[in-house]
């Protein structure tokens, strides 16, 4: 059995002429670049969702339209924002009203301090014109001073009754006005010059209890003065 056949290895024929130059690889390739080029441009295709193979220029991307939440968001943020510049405002008004208050206030306590400053000032002035009229009232004139000094000697001698003394000053000659003073300047007791004047009139004649309580009345003692007069006497 014979094996197969097998290609010869016997040399190629000799040609005499010359050899020819050896092509160039792109006019070897001249029918593989085109269709790589045109797989290329297929993959490319597909790739970028058709077949348009045109490269258009791209539009602009619109925004996006806000969502209602956002804008819910948004309106909620600007509704904020305006209730807390309006509580402010509101605040710095108050504030300012307030301290206008309080400078009113301020000014209205300073001014009623200031009158009732100036009304004391004044009631002072009154009050010590008022005490030196009394003072110099106190005092008397020279003629009621002589009136008051001759009442106290009267007084040192005999007992008298407030009427009594009054007269015996004007039969010296003082008037009523300055005699009425220096009686009423003296320190005395009514009653107990009533008691000395029963006793005067005892020591020189006899009195019944009601003769001398009427002698009394008769000399300018009130009728109190004159029963404690008498009584003081025993009768």
């Amino acid at each position: 059995m014979s094996g197969p056949d097998l290609p010869s290895t016997s040399p190629l024929p000799y040609h005499d002429a010359e050899p020819r130059p050896a092509r160039r690889w792109f006019t070897k390739k001249r029918f593989l670049i085109p269709g790589g080029v045109l797989a290329l441009l297929i993959i490319g295709g597909v790739a970028g969702g058709g077949g348009d193979t045109s490269d258009p220029v791209a539009a602009p991307s619109a925004s996006p339209s806000p969502t209602m939440e956002e804008a819910e968001l948004v309106d909620e943020t600007l509704a904020a924002e305006e209730a807390e510049a309006s509580a402010s405002a509101e605040a710095e008004a108050s504030a300012e009203a307030e301290a206008s208050r309080q400078a009113e206030a301020e000014a209205e306590a300073e001014a009623s301090a200031s009158a009732e400053a100036e009304a004391e000032v004044s009631r002072q002035a009154e009050a010590e014109v008022e005490a030196a009229a009394e003072a110099e009232a106190d005092a008397g004139t020279v003629s009621q001073q002589n009136a008051l000094r001759s009442a106290e000697n009267y007084l040192n001698v005999l007992p008298f009754s407030r009427s009594g003394l009054i007269e015996q000053l004007e039969f010296e000659s003082y008037s009523t006005a300055d005699a009425t003073w220096a009686v009423d300047q003296v320190t005395v007791d009514w009653n107990e010059q009533a008691a000395k004047s029963a006793e005067n009139y005892l020591d020189v004649m006899g009195f019944s209890r009601q003769g001398l309580i009427d002698q009394l009345v008769f000399e300018g003692y009130t009728q109190e003065q004159a029963v404690y007069g008498v009584n003081q006497t025993g009768l």
